[in-house]
């Protein structure tokens, strides 16, 4: 189970360099809420990997320095990894959301939900990218597997 997390992880942080380039290429006419969520998606991974480390956590919908995306990318996969690697994915952790309620769900759960949550939000993006006219990146994991 820990090999296929980290095939999603690996699979989640690839496309998330892909997004990033892709938007950094084209910043001119990229709109503000495709900057939204490209920080959306970078900010929950950390927020989840946080919440599982007991670490201070991202704001949900803050805006990052576009030249800290690639970093904050870089490290959220880190940690993620490192996460799967040396912890029990069957500890349940609890843990508070942005609105303060309180919950609780196991290591696999939370790790889960950052992987689909961010393939969610990428094909927002790739929405947002063809209506501004720029092609968007084939972001679906068959693809990743097959190209590898």
């Amino acid at each position: 189970m820990k090999e296929k997390l980290i095939d999603l992880f690996e699979y989640t942080n690839h496309f998330n360099i892909e997004m990033i380039k892709v938007v950094s290429e084209n910043r001119e006419i990229i709109d503000d809420k495709t900057i939204s969520l490209i920080n959306h998606t970078l900010n929950a991974q950390q927020i989840w990997n946080a919440r599982i480390l007991r670490e201070i956590t991202f704001e949900v919908w803050q805006i990052n320095p576009f030249e800290s995306l690639v970093e904050i990318n870089h490290e959220n996969f880190l940690k993620s990894i490192d996460i799967i690697t040396n912890f029990d994915l069957e500890k349940r952790i609890e843990y508070q959301n942005s609105r303060g309620t309180k919950f609780e769900n196991s290591i696999f759960e939370m790790l889960f939900h950052a992987v689909n949550h961010s393939t969610y939000h990428r094909g927002q993006i790739n929405s947002l990218l063809k209506q501004n006219g720029i092609t968007p990146v084939l972001t679906d994991y068959i693809f990743y597997k097959r190209n590898l």
